[in-house]
């Protein structure tokens, strides 16, 4: 039986300077629509191109830290009631590594180091019960490279 065409929700949970906007730009660029905080700028201009993908049935891919299941909750409902199948990464790199590339970032796009400090404190690893259908890990090899894998963490 042939399967249903569904579009595609990524949620993507991890903090700053844990490669999340590279993943993008390498993995789904593409295919699907950026949805990112720092670059809307308001709650109101995301929820606004949110709807948009969610009517237009198009790919889109949540860039932000989606620190704690709260957060992620509002973009799995959405994505559920619409139609789309959901999909999570969790960028599991540890803070120091956060806190590297951070460093290498210029002007506005670094962080404050009591940011990603505070943002490690409040992560809640995403888990299967949020609503993902799937949920891979990624992490960093010694050459800058990601590493994807299926979650192993609880369910």
């Amino acid at each position: 039986m042939k399967q249903e065409w569904q579009p595609e929700a990524v949620v993507f949970v991890g903090l700053q300077g844990s490669g999340k906007s590279t993943f993008y730009m390498q993995r789904f660029f593409r295919t699907h629509v950026r949805i990112n905080l720092d670059m809307l700028k308001t709650r109101h201009r995301e929820t606004l191109l949110l709807r948009a993908c969610i009517e237009m049935k198009q790919h889109f891919v949540v860039d932000n830290t989606n620190l704690r299941a709260i957060d992620r909750a509002r973009y799995i409902e959405t994505a559920r009631t619409g139609g789309f199948r959901i999909t999570g990464y969790f960028f599991q790199v540890d803070v120091r590594s956060s806190l590297a590339r951070n460093e290498r970032r210029e002007g506005p796009e670094r962080v404050p180091v009591k940011g990603i400090l505070g943002a490690a404190k409040r992560l809640e690893p995403p888990t299967l019960v949020e609503g993902f259908g799937m949920l891979h890990t990624v992490a960093i090899d010694a050459q800058g490279r990601f590493i994807i894998a299926p979650w192993n963490g609880p369910a």
